[in-house]
């Protein structure tokens, strides 16, 4: 078996090595009027399904808003979304068959550094542009990527900048003593948490615990007993979602309850992570968060539009942020495709790294809330971090009826392939990924 497999992948990377070529060659061949088809695989289902749903969604409400408005280059966008399960084989093989079979005319990213590193690789393979709107690890842009940008204005080790330097400028009578620092091994949660410890040990506040958890942890009694018998003043736990709340239910049976409490990203899917450890219990939580649905004014010219949208299709409730990115990603590279007039993925690319203002979706970056430093206009960091000239909609407070390009929420239909049938198609991928980019690039 294991000379079978040493057999099929050079085939394999073989036959990427041929796709790559046709689809860095490929433009606008065909029907001009056709659908420009846009590939994304998302996390539906498994550890990552609430932000990958809220991601989905706001996907979604981009779709919706630019076919109201004629589409882009004068033919409508289709989404083409699938259910990767949050598993990293999945993805690799999604995004493959998305290029390869599918045909897409474009892509925007998943959700999380975690899926997003194999995901990026096959883009970068295959040489299309790959706008993330989550997922800023370090690991994300120490590889050289030229077709990769992140929508973000911060990368992990920054995203919670503005709450230590808050707790560091407290009066010392009031600022925290210890701290403890629970983490999931994650690509995301572990440098955020790590860049608050650097932080606040450099204002004077002693570590008293640190705990790197495993991604399938559920029990958190015993991490949660661990931080109490601390004693520590600040908690900041590095949390996708079950886990943050789990360590809260934890601290609740145990009777403990720090001064200050920073998570991640659990917070950010508000309405169920408040469900979850009860509305009372959010008080004085912390987090670090993109956009802010009060932002408006000319430097946000879509947020307007994006939340009449949203509510009215979701029952009248508020965006999550993840929805949010999604959203600005995907104008991301809508402006730069109208900038550059065609579906060119390297004059697209050169654009978007070239330090041109091609951020329009300055959704709304509250500057009392948002994490982090300015973006750059770099490839395979961040876009520019201002919206760019001539993207504001002059009918913002008129929505035509639109019918979303993915219609129902759920993964377009991947006919006899298997999720497990991917997940082993993903697997030659990634060890080509691993041989070509190391073998612990993700993890």
């Amino acid at each position: 078996m294991r000379k079978l497999r040493w057999v099929l992948l050079p085939l394999t990377v073989a036959a990427a090595l041929l796709a790559a070529t046709q689809v860095g060659a490929r433009t606008e061949a065909g029907d001009a009027k056709a659908p420009i088809k846009i590939g994304i695989s998302l996390p539906l289902t498994g550890n990552f399904s609430e932000p990958g749903t809220a991601a989905m969604r706001g996907y979604q409400i981009w779709a919706q808003l630019v076919n109201a408005r004629g589409g882009i280059l004068g033919r409508k966008v289709q989404l083409l979304i699938t259910d990767d399960g949050s598993n990293q084989n999945t993805i690799v093989a999604d995004y493959t068959r998305l290029i390869t079979e599918d045909k897409v005319d474009l892509l925007l990213g998943t959700f999380s550094s975690l899926l997003n590193l194999p995901a990026s690789a096959v883009a970068e393979r295959f040489k299309m542009v790959y706008v993330e709107p989550a997922g800023g690890s370090p690991k994300m842009f120490n590889r050289g990527f030229k077709y990769l940008f992140f929508a973000q204005q911060a990368t992990a080790p920054h995203q919670a900048d503005r709450f230590s330097n808050w707790v560091a400028k407290l009066p010392a009578s009031k600022r925290p003593k210890t701290a403890a620092y629970p983490t999931q091994d994650d690509p995301f949660t572990q440098p955020v948490i790590e860049g608050i410890k650097s932080k606040l040990e450099k204002a004077g506040v002693r570590t008293v615990y640190s705990k790197v958890y495993a991604p399938d942890t559920t029990d958190f009694d015993t991490i949660a007993a661990g931080i109490k018998a601390s004693g520590a003043d600040l908690v900041a736990e590095g949390a996708v979602f079950d886990d943050g709340v789990g360590i809260i239910r934890s601290f609740k049976k145990l009777g403990y309850n720090p001064k200050v409490l920073f998570e991640t990203s659990a917070p950010s899917e508000s309405v169920l992570f408040s469900k979850a450890i009860g509305v009372k219990n959010t008080e004085g939580i912390f987090y670090a968060v993109s956009w802010s649905p009060a932002a408006k004014g000319s430097n946000y010219p879509r947020n307007k539009q994006f939340l009449k949208a949203y509510k009215k299709k979701y029952q009248g409730k508020i965006p999550a942020e993840d929805a949010a990115d999604a959203f600005a990603a995907a104008q991301v590279l809508e402006t730069a495709v109208r900038k550059v007039g065609k579906i060119d993925q390297d004059k697209i690319k050169d654009y978007l790294s070239g330090g041109h203002d091609s951020r329009p979706a300055e959704l709304g970056r509250d500057g009392r809330a948002a994490a982090g430093i300015p973006a750059r206009p770099v490839a395979g960091r961040q876009v520019p971090d201002r919206p760019a000239e001539g993207d504001r909609d002059d009918q913002e407070d008129r929505l035509p009826e639109a019918e979303l390009a993915l219609g129902k929420e759920q993964a377009v239909p991947r006919g006899p392939s298997a999720p497990a049938a991917r997940r082993a198609e993903g697997e030659a991928w990634l060890e080509w990924y691993r041989r070509s980019w190391g073998a612990r690039c993700w993890r």
